[in-house]
């Protein structure tokens, strides 16, 4: 007879990682959770603290593919692809241009709409029940375009959005001046989604949720695992120091190393690195209201507790390039122009591996070995569909029958 409530082992700390923990310890499962550093230490830690449920669109959206060519030309831009790392990258590349074809393109946005009304949901349940309701904003953002023709092009975005009913405005004078005061007359247009969320500090944020987790009986143990072998029907993981661990269930959720540990079962996953920059400011460096995104720039600013962060970007550069801190002073600079009065001294720079898969979506789903879960590549979207991935992780490990449908999420998807 099988256990009713397995161990369960999770591989990865990161706000992924810490939402499965709260979801299955909830459920009254045994739960490990290993990592080589600590709680939402690593990309979940500098992260543009979004709760970004309206952001329907995959990055292979045709916006973006238009403007590819003219991105990659400049090596500090929205878009950044070492000449060096090109031809390892060229796969991953084809896949995401074929992830822009029509047929996927709307196949892909029905799955993530799908996925933020669960997100949505499952972050103002689990936000409740932990006590961290206090730490989101529901300020809203704002998409900023510099003039009419940017403006324009940004329509059949919209078109897709609300076409999923997604609420937002489209802005300009006094409506927009009113939203985010101060801004650079360079901005004539914007665009504001009321229900974007942020949240207070993501480290923060996802540390309370881990406190949360352990009260239910989750625990942690800082741990570089060396190497993941199957042990009868489970998982049997060695660690650095000489140990190892067994656990009837093992649920992989490493972010940008996933795919690594994936291979080991059998299963090829597409999985990419997104290099994310930032500069976080001190607070008073500027009166900012909500969240700020400039469109053409590929960047956000957001207000956080203790400050306000500078971010966003992409660099496809892999996990063993040395950060290149062009990228955020190349931010910072513009946001100086864009935010009049901005003060930029007292940084704090910062680097971090986002996750990325070609078609924009994570992989959720069993692998190829009994009793091995997946919850990974989230891409920019890791804090925003964390919770929800906790609940089809539950689900999934407990034997009941899936909130969404996850064909569109499979490993085998590839």
């Amino acid at each position: 007879m099988s256990d009713p409530n397995p161990s369960i082992t999770i591989l990865g700390a990161g706000i992924l990682g810490i939402a499965i923990a709260a979801e299955l310890a909830e459920a009254g499962h045994a739960v490990s959770v290993f990592d080589r550093t600590g709680i939402c230490e690593e990309t979940s830690s500098g992260n543009a603290a979004a709760l970004a449920f309206p952001d329907y669109l995959p990055l292979a959206h045709k916006g973006m593919l238009r403007q590819l060519p003219r991105w990659l030309r400049d090596p500090l831009g929205p878009l950044s692809i070492p000449p060096a790392y090109f031809l390892q990258l060229s796969p991953w590349l084809i896949r995401f241009v074929r992830a822009g074809h029509p047929r996927l393109f709307e196949a892909g946005v029905a799955a993530q709409a799908a996925m933020m009304r669960l997100a949505a949901d499952e972050w103002a349940g689990l936000s409740e029940r932990a006590g961290m309701a206090g730490m989101i904003r529901h300020d809203g953002s704002i998409d900023l375009y510099e003039g009419e023709r940017e403006f324009q092009a940004s329509l059949p975005g919209w078109m897709v959005r609300e076409k999923a009913g997604v609420p937002f405005e489209h802005v300009t004078g006094a409506r927009l001046a009113a939203l985010q005061p101060g801004l650079s007359p360079r901005f004539t247009h914007g665009t504001f989604m009321p229900t974007w969320k942020t949240v207070s500090d993501p480290k923060e944020f996802g540390k309370a949720l881990w406190t949360y987790a352990e009260s239910k009986g989750a625990r942690f143990a800082r741990k570089t695992v060396t190497g993941i072998e199957r042990s009868g029907e489970g998982a049997m993981l060695r660690f650095a120091d000489g140990t190892t661990h067994h656990s009837a269930r093992l649920v992989i959720a490493a972010g940008a190393w996933s795919h690594h540990w994936a291979r080991l079962f059998g299963d090829r996953i597409p999985l990419e690195t997104e290099r994310g920059y930032n500069t976080t400011l001190p607070a008073g460096a500027w009166d900012l209201k909500r969240q700020l995104t400039f469109v053409g720039h590929g960047f956000v600013v957001t207000p956080l507790a203790h400050g306000i962060r500078i971010g966003g970007a992409v660099e496809l550069g892999g996990l063993k390039r040395p950060p290149n801190y062009g990228r955020s002073k190349a931010m910072l600079r513009k946001a100086e122009q864009f935010l009049p009065g901005l003060k930029t001294e007292e940084g704090r720079e910062w680097m971090g591996y986002r996750p990325s898969l070609p078609d924009s979506l994570p992989v959720i789903g069993r692998s190829s070995a009994p009793n091995i879960f997946y919850a990974f590549g989230h891409g920019h979207l890791g804090l925003t569909q964390a919770a929800a991935t906790g609940r089809l992780m539950r689900e999934l490990v407990s034997g009941e029958k899936p909130s969404l449908d996850l064909a569109p999420f499979s490993p085998k998807r590839f």
